[in-house]
């Protein structure tokens, strides 16, 4: 077997020599089709990403806040209905609700970002 390197920009061949015949025992993926599925599985994780994303800020909105605006007396009593500690408390995050919410909101904009690198 003998390794041929196609011309820039195409895929290499494995080629095996039989006597007067050649047959193309394997072939890899050009550089751009190796791109083009990296883009693909990148979507793909991305968008699941944002949809996950989606769900808890769903869950944080109606437990926690109204729009973009904690609701009032959310660093005291308030609490995630049913998110409770091992210990039994009500879950409140350890920097704040407002710095908790923050950092959500902003990895909404990371995960976009992502999203929009990997389709161009």
């Amino acid at each position: 077997m003998k390794m041929r390197p196609g011309p820039r920009g195409q895929s290499v061949k494995l080629v095996k020599f039989c006597g007067e015949e050649t047959q193309t025992a394997a072939q890899a993926p050009s550089p751009e089709a190796e791109l083009k599925h990296f883009q693909n599985v990148i979507g793909n994780v991305t968008q699941d990403a944002l949809n996950v994303w989606a769900e808890i800020w769903g869950e944080l909105q109606n437990g926690v806040h109204t729009g973009v605006t904690i609701a009032p007396g959310a660093d005291g009593e308030l609490a995630i209905p049913s998110a409770e500690s091992a210990a039994g408390e009500p879950f409140k995050p350890s920097c704040g609700w407002p710095e908790f919410m923050e950092k959500i909101w902003l990895l909404r904009h990371y995960l976009d970002f992502m999203a929009r690198f990997s389709r161009q």
